[in-house]
């Protein structure tokens, strides 16, 4: 399976120190480690998925579940009504972000905020996130990367001017996030508040013309 880049960083020191430790008799601790280390591959996974075809479909994100769904959202991204739906990852979710519909990226913020734990609905507004607004044919969609009380790094790879390309990675948050997404007003919603999902592959909506 295909491994984020990211986890290097974690993994090799991680294997290094198992080692050590291991040479000068402390077995216990390398044991833990190295346990350590191969949690580090399996949070850092990014396995392949099938993207559905259905060109007016929005595809989940993240994997995780749907945390909560509000239909009459005020967007002061965008300054409409829009609905607004939650997804809530845990530390055992895969947590390559992907984006939800294709299009032109034309505004991309990172906003400073609190860590308050993600399954908190407060995280929404008040937590660091990344704010991503896609121009697509079906309208502008808004996807948020938001930390956790211990996700605290947002990996954003997309700028402004780049083509989306709905379910491709464009970015990832360290142990336990949340996102949301923001679609215009009258879109058919193809999933409810506890329903699990999959990050490009899982259909959450159905965009009207």
């Amino acid at each position: 399976m295909r491994i984020a880049s990211d986890a290097w960083r974690f993994f090799i020191p991680l294997v290094i120190a198992a080692g050590i430790l291991l040479v000068l008799g402390f077995g216990t601790t390398s044991i833990l480690l190295s346990l350590l280390a191969l949690f580090v591959l399996f949070f850092f996974r990014d396995p392949e998925r099938k993207i559905p075809e259905e060109p007016n479909l929005v595809v989940s994100p993240a994997d995780g579940r749907v945390a909560r769904i509000d239909r009459d959202w005020f967007d002061d991204t965008t300054g409409e009504k829009r609905i607004r739906l939650s997804i809530f990852l845990t530390v055992f979710n895969v947590h390559i972000n992907r984006y939800p519909v294709s299009g032109k990226v034309v505004r991309k913020e990172i906003v400073p905020g609190k860590f308050l734990a993600a399954f908190n609905h407060l995280a929404s507004e008040e937590n660091s996130r990344s704010v991503v607004v896609i121009d697509s044919d079906y309208g502008k969609i808004t996807v948020k990367q938001i930390v956790g009380l211990i996700a605290r790094r947002i990996i954003c790879n997309t700028e402004e001017g780049d083509t989306a390309v709905r379910g491709e990675r464009y970015g990832l948050i360290r142990f336990g996030s949340r996102m949301d997404v923001t679609m215009p007003s009258g879109t058919e919603l193809l999933v409810q508040k506890g329903d699990k999902v999959y990050g490009g592959s899982s259909a959450i909506a159905r965009l009207i013309s």
